[in-house]
């Protein structure tokens, strides 16, 4: 399968130390033997600070965006010297360019591409630009909640929704640079358009990753209309 793997920022650096990128590389490394990878790298924690400071100095929201995704192009890079080899050892910039660099048949990593355009909607956009078979995003949370599950004992898990129920419940959250809802509206609008298999999990346990290309019942998949 061709598959597209969205890591936040949060999950790799939650901790200013090299292991997450480690455990993440050799699980990489390890489906790449059978399966044609991209990785889209968050900003996480440093780049919400790099943005914080910008915004203070009266920076406009594209600008703040600039910002994040030159964090974002750092962190890839930290995975492409966690992947060695086995990646190919440039960053691209924009989705032609990873196409580009797909050729090589290694594993392909890169960060943001342009303003107002999370990491979540860069690895729709993308997944759709490199015609994949799925979409696999590892965030901070075990999936789609009907609240907040960090504020909210009911919470409850969503294994299932479409991605009209999914634009319908993101409607109204805050876009700014930096901020972090469950996920991004564009992304949705992607997935929706494209028909995509998209799984949403827990990146804070990387096995997770294997779980969800093997396609077990794992965090919320959103599903076809």
């Amino acid at each position: 399968m061709k598959i597209v793997v969205a890591i936040g920022g949060s999950i790799l650096l939650k901790e200013y130390d090299c292991k997450k990128f480690q455990e993440y590389s050799a699980i990489l490394k390890d489906l790449a033997t059978e399966h044609e990878l991209f990785v889209v790298v968050g900003g996480g924690k440093p780049a919400r600070e790099y943005i914080s400071v910008v915004r203070d100095l009266g920076a406009g929201e594209a600008q703040c965006d600039d910002i994040g995704i030159e964090v974002t192009r750092i962190n890839a890079k930290l995975m492409l010297s966690a992947l060695g080899d086995a990646a190919y050892q440039r960053v691209p910039h924009n989705f032609q360019e990873a196409l580009e660099f797909s050729a090589t048949g290694k594993i392909i990593v890169m960060g943001g591409t342009e303003p107002a355009h999370s990491t979540d909607a860069v690895s729709a956009i993308l997944a759709e630009y490199v015609q994949a078979d799925k979409l696999i995003n590892l965030t901070s949370v075990d999936g789609m909640y009907t609240k907040d599950p960090n504020k909210f004992d009911d919470a409850e898990l969503v294994p299932e929704i479409t991605a009209t129920d999914l634009l319908e419940f993101l409607s109204g959250k805050d876009v700014k640079a930096g901020t972090y809802e469950f996920f991004d509206t564009t992304a949705v609008q992607m997935i929706k358009r494209s028909d995509l298999e998209t799984v949403i999990t827990n990146g804070f346990e990387p096995e997770n990753l294997i779980k969800a290309v093997n396609g077990e019942n794992i965090g919320t998949k959103i599903i076809n209309e």
